[in-house]
């Protein structure tokens, strides 16, 4: 074997990239959680202003502070030794309540990869693991992650880019919101359209009464209710609208599902899914979104999918051939792209 020592070294630097980025994550987390983004974002600092803005250890505060230079996430000035961000980091880094939220994608990696060592052995055994096997902060970060995504895009572009959908919501419509986790997706369409009524459901029964929560907290508990059940099996019928917010990939018969909302949507009704961004081919997925995905996919995803009856699993990067041929085959004729994101695609599906 010839080895190109300049081909290995570059090889070498992407994985120091990579080994940076994942020792990074907790830092971010860490950021998080202790408000140190919000902080810097009042102004440049010192490791020591920082912590005393945070009530931290200053040593702590400068050894985090360095990494978070080297890696990009905020500024150093060498001069007066001082911290700061950039207008573009405080906006994906210290508003949870914003258009972008990014340490969320973290608190769901982080907690991902503490089940490690149960995914290597079903890589053994092919079996499945659970949603809600998953740590907490799987839950968390999810809505952590996803929920921003929702108040940005959702009510102002999504369901506007649907035939007819807005007009129901607003006259007053029955909406099943299916893998619903915490509740934001519900909460939030029940909070832009008062006239109508909701129903969201999860397998989940720990998000199911956080849901509950929400909705309460939200103010609008008498018109949304929540039940744990399988997306095979929700209740009721006769629905205007049903959703699916990334979530179909993770099921382990996602045609029964799919049959499912079939039978329960009204003759008219209309079934919004959204999916994770995704081509039909592997090389088309070959990509940073793909790379992020598929990382996710092998720890979330696909073992969900087989640790539930059925056994099979579309994983988040399926693409829309792929799942066209599953609402087709559950009796759907009409089946187009609405909208899409960096992030996601947003599918209409009629009977």
């Amino acid at each position: 074997m010839v080895v190109d020592m300049d081909k290995a070294m570059e090889f070498v630097g992407t994985v120091v990239g990579d080994l940076g980025a994942t020792m990074a994550a907790g830092g971010i987390v860490v950021g998080h959680r202790l408000g140190l983004y919000r902080a810097l974002a009042e102004g440049p600092a010192t490791a020591e202003e920082l912590a005393e803005r945070t009530g931290t250890t200053p040593r702590y505060i400068s050894e985090w502070l360095a990494g978070q230079a080297a890696g990009g996430y905020v500024q150093y000035e060498p001069t007066t030794g001082t911290f700061s961000m950039t207008e573009e980091q405080a906006f994906a880094l210290t508003d949870p309540e914003g258009p972008v939220y990014l340490p969320g994608a973290f608190v769901l990696a982080l907690g991902a990869l503490r089940a490690e060592p149960r995914i290597t052995e079903i890589f053994r055994s092919g079996a499945g693991m659970g949603w809600h096997e998953h740590d907490d902060d799987v839950f968390v970060g999810c809505e952590t992650f996803f929920r921003p995504g929702y108040h940005a895009h959702l009510v102002g572009e999504w369901i506007p880019a649907l035939d007819g959908v807005e007009a129901k919501l607003r006259a007053g419509a029955r909406v099943a919101d299916v893998g619903c986790g915490h509740g934001s997706s519900t909460v939030l369409m029940a909070q832009a359209y008062p006239a109508s009524t909701f129903v969201g459901s999860d397998y989940h029964d720990a998000s199911v009464q956080t849901a509950r929560k929400r909705a309460a907290d939200a103010g609008v508990a008498d018109r949304v209710t929540f039940e744990t059940a399988p997306a095979q099996t929700f209740s009721g019928s006769g629905y205007d609208l049903v959703t699916f917010f990334d979530c179909l990939h993770d099921m382990g018969d996602p045609l029964t599902a799919a049959r499912h909302v079939r039978e329960t949507l009204a003759p008219d009704g209309t079934w919004l899914l959204i999916e994770p961004i995704a081509g039909d081919t592997l090389a088309e997925n070959l990509n940073p979104v793909g790379r992020v995905y598929y990382g996710f996919s092998t720890f979330l995803c696909v073992a969900a999918g087989r640790s539930q009856p059925g056994g099979y699993s579309l994983g988040a990067q399926a693409g829309p051939a792929a799942l066209r041929q599953v609402v087709t085959d559950a009796g759907f004729t009409r089946f187009r792209i609405a909208a899409q994101t960096p992030f996601n695609h947003v599918y209409e599906i009629r009977p």
